[in-house]
């Protein structure tokens, strides 16, 4: 459970992380597209928050069929902690590309993403991305506990038929001969 979540908290993970990390290269006096560098710090930073999920998965292998509430726990966490730690990196991002992301003045007719647009949407997709998260999560929760109390109840086998038992007049072979 823990991997199937981490992954849409990875892609939430790694806006955060484009959001606190990135900044544009300066040359000279104009700013371009930021270097393989930063962008290679970006993507590991945001493999964070995935690694410690995927942690909480194996230490929740210990507690058998009761590990999926921890792993799941922790993914709801996580999706509460995402989102709050981009908010404050908003501000931060629009200051280091004054220019916004197209590196284009806001005044220009070629200007395609205005200052602060890209941030704010960048926000707009955490959010939802792990609202749709959350929404994962505490369905694995609801279905671990609906299959603990059909276990608990006893209604956890499926009936079949014994091998001594009449078939009513029907072959017991398989397959053919």
């Amino acid at each position: 459970m823990a991997v199937l979540i981490s992954v849409p908290l990875y892609l939430a993970a790694l806006l955060t992380a484009s959001l606190a990390l990135d900044k544009p290269r300066l040359v000279g006096t104009r700013e371009r597209p930021p270097t393989s560098s930063t962008e290679a710090t970006v993507w590991a930073v945001a493999l964070i928050v995935p690694a410690i999920l995927v942690a909480a998965g194996v230490v929740a292998l210990a507690f058998g069929r009761f590990g999926l509430y921890l792993s799941s726990g922790v993914g709801v966490v996580l999706c509460f902690v995402v989102p709050s730690l981009a908010h404050g990196w908003i501000g931060r991002h629009e200051r280091r590309f004054p220019l916004g992301m197209d590196f284009v003045k806001d005044s220009s007719a070629s200007n395609l993403s205005s200052r602060g647009e890209w941030e704010h949407a960048a926000y707009d997709t955490i959010v939802s991305i792990t609202h749709w998260t959350l929404v994962l999560a505490f369905g694995a929760i609801a279905i671990g506990i609906l299959l603990e109390v059909r276990r608990r109840r006893g209604a956890d086998a499926i009936p079949v038929a014994r091998t001594g038992e009449p078939t009513g007049g029907a072959s017991t072979l398989t397959g053919s001969s």
